[in-house]
């Protein structure tokens, strides 16, 4: 028997797991999809809000402010890239300007340091491309942003270094209430455990319900997005967001860890649960409204578009703690915008109860860091020739938008969690994110995946099963070979 399962591969799940691996227990995590942060986590704004947007008092509020302090420290344990670039929250009129003293207010209540309104000349010295209408905007310097890929990946090698279980693949189908704990039945057979933490993203509401007499509602909330090549430069150096509206933080521009510029999201609610396609409708109001706040957007230079889906609560707040009615089922559940954010947050308040109620004893030899792959850019040309000729695999470029190297590529399959598809080493790597989108470089992926997979090519897959990338036709099988 598990001492906690932890259903939700995602960020908040991970960082539970890193959490709770520092406590003698055994920690099984499960997900659906072929690895981590294939969900809400995998497509959001790989943004550190600050933590002026939540209502005050709310849960939201509270660990916003208090993952966005956390998170400095936590990417330098984990060796992740991390930068405070700050935030603006503009207006485009005075009569706006009351919204902006509401959100300084607000912030200042959160707990949020050094917010103020800076004035149309303070902003244009900082941001030249603002828009022409712009009149006023909320300064947030404490404001980062991050890669959400690799916080998700790292807190999951670094929990998997320290003891905790993964399964991928395995989608949880119902929870019975037995003595000493629960069964959780997947299916891939029945899972005995303790406790139970409902990490499940848009799902979490379907596993709450078995059990609480407060239902819970969630409601699918798709957000698309554009991402702009690096060879457009600097667009921005600040997240820049409109003043907020009822569906959320509205339409941002912004830079990414990696050099790109990033626009989005819009705020549609769906039924579905796996609609995560974009729309013709959906990314013409985004650049409609990204436009507005920064003239002159290289539109020419977006490679890609994509969109994810939030699990928005119906009351807009984070629903985390255990069921009073189930003693040992604990919520983690309706983890929305800012949750990427609260995720450290999150991870210790939940392990505080759960270590509490099991009564867990903290590890002696806890494994607090964790180092990142490898980024042959970042040595000199010393220290590259020396990798070189050590691991010749570094010397071989692979992928030459992103200029990866066949040894990244290799690291991200041996490492603990390894990659097993295409998409688990373009999360982990960068591979086919640059300006072909893949086009040159995933034959070349796919092949070094066989090789170290041990499969045949036909097995490989873009994102776990049922979305192979080749295969032979029955010319292929009478022995005609490749085409």
């Amino acid at each position: 028997m598990y001492d906690v399962l932890i259903i939700g591969a995602g960020v908040s799940g991970c960082a539970c797991a890193r959490e709770l691996s520092r406590y003698d227990a055994r920690v099984l995590v499960i997900d659906k999809e072929d690895d981590v942060c294939c969900g809400t986590s995998k497509a959001n704004s790989a943004i550190v809000h600050a933590g002026y947007d939540a209502s005050p008092g709310s849960l939201m509020a509270k660990l916003n402010v208090e993952g966005n302090a956390l998170m400095g420290a936590l990417a330098e344990e984990l060796d992740i890239p991390f930068r405070r670039n700050g935030s603006f929250v503009v207006c485009f009129s005075e009569e706006d300007r009351p919204g902006l003293v509401k959100l300084l207010e607000q912030g200042r209540t959160n707990g949020v340091p050094d917010l103020r309104i800076l004035e149309r000349h303070e902003l244009i010295a900082m941001e030249p491309g603002l828009s022409d209408d712009i009149v006023a905007a909320l300064y947030a310097p404490t404001a980062g942003i991050i890669c959400p890929f690799t916080l998700t990946v790292a807190l999951a090698e670094n929990a998997a270094a320290n003891g905790v279980e993964f399964r991928f693949n395995t989608a949880a189908t119902d929870i019975r209430k037995v003595d000493g704990g629960f069964v959780v039945d997947t299916d891939r057979g029945p899972i005995a455990t303790r406790a139970v933490i409902n990490a499940a993203g848009v799902y979490s509401d379907k596993f709450h319900n078995i059990f609480g007499a407060k239902k819970l509602h969630i409601t699918p909330r798709r957000g698309d997005y554009c991402l702009l090549d690096r060879a457009a430069g600097r667009v921005v150096d600040k997240t820049i967001f409109p003043l907020p509206g009822k569906f959320g933080k509205g339409i941002l521009v912004a830079p990414t860890v990696h050099g790109n510029t990033i626009l989005g999201p819009t705020a549609i609610d769906l039924d579905d649960p796996e609609a995560t396609a974009t729309t013709a409708e959906g990314i013409a109001a985004l650049l409609a409204q990204a436009k507005r706040s920064v003239k002159d957007l290289p539109l020419n230079q977006i490679i890609t578009s994509f969109a994810g889906l939030r699990a928005h609560e119906d009351g807009h707040e984070f629903v985390i703690g255990e069921l009073s009615e189930v003693p040992g089922f604990f919520d983690c559940a309706g983890i929305e915008s800012p949750g990427l954010t609260s995720s450290p947050a999150i991870g210790k308040r939940l392990t505080g109860e759960v270590s509490a109620k099991l009564g867990l004893s903290e590890k002696e030899n806890f494994i607090s860091k964790r180092k990142g792959i490898l980024d042959p850019k970042s040595l000199t040309l010393e220290e590259y020739a020396a990798l070189v000729k050590e691991q010749p695999a570094y010397g071989s470029v692979v992928c030459r938008c992103e200029t990866v190297t066949e040894g990244e590529i290799l690291d991200a399959i041996r490492r603990p969690l390894g990659a097993r598809s295409l998409d688990g080493v373009k999360r982990r790597t960068r591979t086919t994110m640059g300006r072909c989108q893949g086009g040159f470089c995933s034959s070349r992926i796919m092949a070094i995946l066989a090789r170290e997979l041990g499969v045949p090519l036909t097995a490989v897959t873009k994102c776990g099963p049922g979305s192979q990338l080749a295969y032979e036709d029955d010319w292929t099988q009478r022995g005609g070979g490749h085409r």
